[in-house]
């Protein structure tokens, strides 16, 4: 029993890191495909048939300890300045971010704006490249906190005097991030999108201390595939890579479109699928397409050593996209032979 409760303490004490050093995690998302703007700059109005793009994501981690990820964000890019014949094209996005961890309400508040030019090199390839800029800022709340000082050899005593100022504490710092991603559309049943990035590319200095605490660089790598089977089934098979410092993550898998009619509003479609983040999580999607509208849940079971402590909870993610035009196209891209990605 006291190991298993020490196994818990260090658990907590490892989430929060509160030896005058405040750890969070990266903004997260197990759907990445329905957050392309934190994937990839260049996935900036990065849309085969549509104008607009609009979205929101949720994510609750770790429900059953006492210092859970919760991560929402809300994003729109669009299509402006296209050619005469539908090939080339500007994109231009905004999305903002909200994080929040632990006792002390350690707080990420970020707003980003993100640039990307398209352009269709042949009748089967297509470029893009993308850049982004936001504003980030964070806060702890250091009046919700407890302090190692404070232990009395059984518990904590929050009325002990805890040697740190008793306030909330903010940082902010700009941060930058660029993209490239190539894409392949042989014909109308089949596309592949390889995207690389870097975010933090100007090592942005990030402490509550004045100390030179830097962000490292951290690359990504995404491969997208769709693969239309037939009027039923549409494959997306996927992979995510990030890196920083040391640290990594994959996670592969695929959804499943199942078209199950349309309507007077347009198709309607199931999706479902299941992907793996290595060594840590197995994801399971369900959701349904609607027109222009898309709405998935997902759920993610944690596999790692840490979900023996937490009896397998992992996170619930929800996501929502929905794609729209600005009215009749004036210059259709006919010539991208490719399926819709959104």
């Amino acid at each position: 029993m006291i190991h298993s409760m020490m196994k818990k303490i260090a658990l907590i004490i490892c989430l929060l890191g509160l030896q005058h050093t405040l750890y969070a995690q990266g903004l997260h998302f197990s759907q990445y495909y329905n957050a392309p703007l934190l994937l990839n700059p260049a996935n900036t109005g990065l849309m085969s048939e549509d104008d607009y793009r609009l979205g929101v994501n949720y994510r609750d981690q770790w429900s059953s300890v006492p210092v859970p990820f919760k991560t929402m964000s809300a994003y729109g890019d669009l299509q402006v300045f296209r050619n005469t014949n539908g090939t080339n094209w500007l994109g231009l996005g905004f999305a903002f971010f909200n994080d929040v961890a632990g006792d002390g309400k350690l707080s990420l508040n970020r707003g980003d704006l993100s640039i990307a030019y398209h352009v269709q090199t042949g009748d089967v390839f297509m470029i893009s490249a993308g850049f982004s800029a936001a504003s980030v800022g964070r806060s702890v709340d250091y009046n919700k906190l407890t302090f190692d000082i404070q232990w009395d050899g059984f518990e904590f005593d929050k009325n002990a005097a805890n040697g740190e100022q008793l306030n909330v504490i903010k940082t902010s710092f700009i941060d930058m991030g660029a993209g490239i991603n190539f894409a392949y559309f042989p014909n109308e049943a089949v596309y592949v999108k390889l995207g690389g990035g870097v975010a933090h590319i100007n090592n942005p200095k990030e402490s509550f201390y004045n100390q030179t605490s830097q962000m490292g660089m951290r690359p990504i790598g995404n491969l997208d595939v769709r693969l239309i089977m037939n009027e039923t089934f549409t494959l997306n098979p996927s992979v995510y890579y990030s890196t920083q410092r040391g640290a990594s993550e994959i996670l592969a898998g695929t959804l499943v479109n199942i078209n199950v009619g349309g309507s007077k509003n347009g198709d309607f479609s199931l999706i479902a699928g299941a992907h793996y983040r290595v060594n840590e999580a197995i994801v399971a999607s369900i959701g349904l397409q609607w027109a222009g509208l898309r709405v998935m849940s997902s759920y993610d079971y944690t596999t790692s050593q840490v979900g023996a402590d937490i009896k397998g909870k992992g996170a619930f993610e929800f996501g929502l996209v929905y794609h729209g035009k600005y009215g009749e196209r004036l210059h259709s891209a006919k010539n991208m032979n490719c399926p819709r990605f959104y």
